[in-house]
């Protein structure tokens, strides 16, 4: 897997933009990705140093439509703590 695939997109959420104080910032990565996968990843993609990476699996909710039942997508999340003498990401500087 290529780091661009890894990375899938930021999550902009309310506590995830009040994390980034403390350097730690929230993606959407490949389900099979590993920490150490995702570490690799954001060391290439933005250019920092990453300290500590936390994944968590987020279950499809389950929806309906009529009669019919299903369920959203399983997808998995990453936040990303960088090191204190690492330099922000820029993208999401421009947010703030």
């Amino acid at each position: 897997m290529e780091a661009r695939d890894i990375i899938i997109r930021p999550i902009i959420t309310e506590k995830s933009m009040g994390i980034i104080a403390d350097k730690k910032y929230t993606f959407e990565v490949a389900k099979a990705a590993d920490k150490t996968m995702i570490k690799k990843a954001v060391e290439e993609i933005f250019e920092v140093k990453v300290k500590k990476v936390n994944t968590i699996n987020k279950r499809g909710k389950n929806k309906r439509q009529g009669m019919s039942m299903g369920r959203t997508k399983s997808w998995k999340k990453a936040v990303v703590t960088l090191t204190a003498d690492s330099k922000t990401i820029a993208f999401f500087d421009s947010l703030m």
